[in-house]
């Protein structure tokens, strides 16, 4: 285990936009990996421009993109699942990162009261055809407060970690609720498939998180609930992983190291993504 937070743990490429390559530095302290250079908040934006960045689409055009919005069909009963049982029943609800709105779309047909971050335009309109009315900047919500908090794969995409942590939990209401789901840089997958990884996802994933991490980088006031598995994450960012590695998708290795991964993890725990719930004991 590398103890200088200066070392390279490897060094990744932009497959999607750029072709650049960007090192993953090594925290020894918080036991995470920091993407190195960092965009500029000025520039960050282009390394978004892309039609295959799915989560700012409704894109169902290829295969890829059909298995991604059939697995999120599911995925997002799963998450408003959760959020309710975790709350107690509904209540207000914060989704930073919202894309285009299907998950909070959903959370208020069930009876949430609901608020959402998104800074990608094109999202945020795609949203609005749904009539979920999003807002561009966190700061927008400053002085409320909220029973439920998510971010699903977005605390990773987030400048000014420390910071940005401050504000959320400044956000989460007595007694709430926050989950976030982020990729996990010491599973099977991200072990077998290295810089090719998709999940680094570089330079537009800033922070790459273990479960160590997810211990210690909120406040002491946030109680770790419960971590659960996000099991089809393996098998896309398997499919992913392979693209960047041999240049197409074989579908039979994907699938092969997404189950190994999952199959593994049943002992390590160590899943591709996971979902971490917090409490706030204020």
């Amino acid at each position: 285990m590398k103890t200088n937070p200066k070392d390279i743990f490897l060094t990744a490429k932009d497959y999607l936009v750029s072709g650049e390559t960007f090192d993953l530095l090594y925290d020894a302290e918080r036991k995470m990996l920091i993407t190195s250079p960092q965009p500029s908040l000025e520039n960050v934006s282009k390394y978004y421009e892309s039609k295959e960045y799915i989560s700012h689409t409704d894109n169902k055009k290829g295969l890829i993109n059909s298995l991604y919005q059939q697995v999120k069909k599911r995925a997002l009963q799963s998450k408003s699942d959760l959020i309710f049982n975790l709350n107690n029943g509904t209540g207000s609800l914060l989704d930073i990162g919202a894309g285009t709105g299907d998950f909070l779309n959903i959370a208020e047909q069930k009876g949430w009261k609901i608020n959402g971050v998104e800074p990608n335009k094109n999202a945020r309109d795609l949203a609005a055809s749904k009539n979920v009315i999003l807002k561009e900047t966190l700061k927008e919500f400053t002085g409320n407060k909220f029973d439920v908090i998510t971010l699903w794969h977005v605390l990773e995409h987030l400048p000014n970690l420390e910071d940005t942590i401050h504000k959320i939990e400044n956000l989460l209401a007595p007694g709430g609720t926050l989950i976030i789901a982020v990729p996990n840089y010491n599973s099977f997958d991200s072990n077998y498939y290295k810089s090719h990884w998709a999940a680094f996802d570089v330079p537009r994933h800033l922070w790459h998180f273990s479960q160590s991490a997810m211990k210690v980088i909120f406040s002491k006031e946030l109680s770790l609930h419960k971590i659960k598995p996000l099991v089809f994450d393996s098998f896309y960012v398997s499919l992913l992983s392979e693209k960047n590695k041999n240049g197409n998708t074989n579908f039979a290795k994907a699938f092969f190291i997404g189950l190994w991964s999952n199959i593994s993890a049943w002992s390590s725990k160590e899943y591709s993504s996971l979902i971490y719930c917090y409490k706030n004991t204020k």
